[in-house]
């Protein structure tokens, strides 16, 4: 063998191989079932525990207890499928399995994922078959099923095959007689958690005919019938269609319900002298496959109404009724998925009653907390995907903050901006907002998050001023803000223009928003001198304790005791919107704060204080940016000194702040331009 032919072969686990290729007798296999009784669960049962098995996470948001499961953060792909900032709507979906598992009645029904384009519906699915497919593999997710192994004079009964597959992947103990099981598991203390094992269902028709052609030749010895079973191993897999089925409506005129429930294998009617012989039948549609897993229904609601009937029959009754042959039990999950537009027809058609009344609607809306919506994109353009680009600052998080923003209601009760609720919804605190005031903030909207601009536009945007000719080495937020504007124009979802109007307002709102994220952190540039802010906030600090204890303060340069500076005190205060008549207030906050950490053996430092730190800065902001100049970058002359300042501005906002130098010095002229405008109006 070549070398690398071995290197290849040693990535190869024989014993993995052979447990997941595993044969046995009848025998054999109710040894494994005494064993692990967990192997002959119901397909939501397994679902349910595969979900359980990546573990799951709590925490409080507003008040309210939030179930993470872990599954969703798809750990099977290295999070590529990842779902964020859906918790509540994915704790409802899990409800609903975990009901139907434990079997209340919702494993009758449809699961239907309803929500706007984009919003994760499908993908959603696609894991839990993904899932499906790993949990299969594992020790804890094993399922078995059968195949008749026939001698020479008895390959008549299967038209000459010496194999025959169990065709829809059937539990071998629905070889037993269903009027014996109960009796039978008893008497082989076959128990399921702390009852007794139940199952349900019979043969399929080609099984149950193969079964009766040999009760029939053994003279109804059950014993001898059984010999010819080889119980194996089943491995779920989409690709090969074994126990994952997917459905997608076709045009109504290509439209046969066949596709679900198979069709005769006209080749095999001659052998058999008859199409209703289940040996000339071809049991491969799509529910016949997706037995013991799952089955996925693209836009459900596009269904052709003949395949209805077979859809309510398998959901309510658990039941198919291929062509010519008897209704068939099936065991598997049934999710669809539908848009806004098509719910809404299924809504005013009365001949879907039927359906409406057998399906469970979980409503899957998109994103509504910034944090979690920019997660989408910093997924999706990272530092890897996105080579000889740099991706500024703020861009991906101004273009999440639009996206939320077209998705919100305004508020009803409240004066609040919208801008402000996003802020809210996203954590953040503002003053006389409590965690209550949020939860009547979403309690009072009726289709929050239902509505709004997809995912999707924001990832095509960003992608085309990726590719654009308008930067050299970067994007920034302007960018993209203004691909997302000029798409509007020809959106196909923006069904009026007092839509595209509030979308155009709201990325208005954004714009200012991100003008004092940057002039904020262009501040904070220029006042980054350390040693600087050090001095300002121990004068602060030695100003505010005499001024609290009323008493004087030794200046520095003369030696002589003076009165508190209360200029300078304010000069910091004001800052932070700390008017006259709270000044005491804050200052006493701040004494005893320091007080505090001398109690625990602890030094003040300046920056362990938010609001302090910030007001310094601005402080030190106020005080540097005239001797800086920052505003000369909008003019053509700028002496020596003023540049060698505004590159070492330039300097930290790549050090500190995660800019490259084309976007540096973008945000610097930007910025510039905007206190030279200042300096104009004033």
């Amino acid at each position: 063998m070549g070398t690398l032919v071995s290197k290849i072969a040693a990535l190869q686990d024989f014993e993995e191989f052979a447990d997941l290729h595993w044969t046995g007798s009848f025998e054999d296999y109710l040894g494994v079932v005494r064993k692990s009784p967990e192997v002959t669960r119901t397909a939501y049962q397994r679902l349910y525990d595969m979900i359980l098995s990546f573990g799951t996470e709590s925490f409080v948001d507003n008040k309210k207890k939030i179930i993470h499961y872990n599954f969703f953060d798809d750990p099977l792909n290295d999070g590529r499928d990842a779902i964020f900032g859906l918790d509540i709507p994915l704790m409802r979906l899990v409800n609903v399995i975990k009901s139907a598992a434990l079997q209340y009645g919702t494993e009758k029904r449809v699961i239907l994922l309803h929500g706007p384009v984009g919003s994760s519906k499908s993908t959603i699915a696609r894991q839990m078959k993904h899932g499906l497919e790993w949990y299969s593999r594992q020790k804890g997710g094993a399922l078995y099923t059968y195949e008749w192994h026939l001698p020479e004079h008895l390959l008549h009964i299967t038209g000459g095959e010496k194999v025959f597959p169990c065709p829809m992947n059937e539990d071998p103990l629905r070889l037993i007689p269903e009027e014996w099981r109960r009796q039978a598991f008893e008497s082989m203390d076959l128990k399921s958690g702390d009852g007794p094992l139940r199952l349900k269902g019979d043969l399929n028709p080609a099984c149950r005919l193969i079964f009766r052609e040999l009760m029939a030749y053994y003279k109804g010895d059950w014993s001898k019938v059984i010999d010819h079973v080889q119980v194996k191993r089943l491995v779920l897999s989409e690709k090969d269609r074994v126990g994952i089925g997917t459905f997608q409506p076709k045009d109504e005129k290509n439209q046969d319900s066949t596709e679900l429930t198979g069709d005769i294998n006209y080749k095999k009617i001659a052998m058999f002298g008859s199409d209703s012989d289940p040996r000339a039948f071809n049991f491969d549609g799509e529910f016949n496959i997706a037995n013991r897993g799952i089955i996925e229904f693209i836009e459900i609601l596009k269904l052709d109404v003949a395949f209805l009937y077979d859809l309510l029959g398998a959901t309510q009754e658990h039941k198919i009724k291929p062509k010519k042959f008897p209704q068939t039990d099936i065991d598997e999950v049934i999710i669809g998925h539908t848009n806004e537009a098509e719910y809404r027809k299924l809504l005013n058609n009365e001949f879907m009653e039927a359906l409406r009344d057998r399906t469970i609607k979980v409503d899957v809306p998109y994103i509504t907390k910034l944090k979690d919506e920019v997660k989408i994109y910093k997924k999706d353009f990272t530092e890897r995907k996105v080579r000889g680009k740099h991706i500024a600052p703020h861009t991906i998080e101004m273009a999440a903050m639009w996206a939320i923003l077209t998705r919100l209601e305004d508020p009803k009760k409240h004066d609040l901006t919208l801008l402000q609720k996003l802020k809210l919804y996203d954590g953040k605190t503002l003053p006389g907002f409590t965690q209550d005031n949020v939860k009547e903030l979403r309690k009072e909207t009726e289709r929050e998050g239902m509505d709004g601009i997809s995912p999707r536009y924001v990832q095509d945007k960003i992608s085309n001023a990726l590719v654009s000719q308008r930067s050299e080495t970067s994007i920034n937020p302007f960018l993209v803000l203004n691909e997302m504007e000029g798409g509007l124009k020809q959106h196909s979802l923006i069904t009026n223009e007092d839509q595209r109007k509030r979308f155009t307002d709201l990325l208005a709102v954004v714009k200012q928003e991100y003008e004092e994220t940057v002039k904020n952190e262009v501040q904070r540039a220029i006042s980054a001198d350390e040693d600087a802010i050090k001095r300002l906030a121990a004068n602060y600090i030695d100003n505010v304790k005499a001024y609290t204890q009323k008493e004087k303060v030794k200046n520095p340069y003369t030696g002589q005791d003076e009165e508190p500076d209360e200029r300078l005190m304010r000069s910091i205060e004001s800052k932070i919107d700390i008017p006259e008549s709270r000044k005491d207030d804050f200052r006493r906050e701040i004494m005893n704060y320091i007080g505090a950490l001398a109690v625990e053996g602890k030094k003040f430092q300046y920056n362990t204080n938010e609001r302090l730190h910030r007001a310094l800065e601005q402080k030190l902001f106020e005080d540097q940016k005239d001797t800086i100049k920052l505003t000369s970058l909008v003019s053509n002359v700028i002496d020596k000194e003023t540049q060698e300042k505004i590159e070492v501005v330039k300097q930290r906002l790549i050090r500190d702040f995660g800019y490259n130098d084309e976007s540096a010095t973008d945000v610097l002229n930007y910025v510039a331009s905007i206190f030279a405008r200042g300096d104009v109006r004033s």
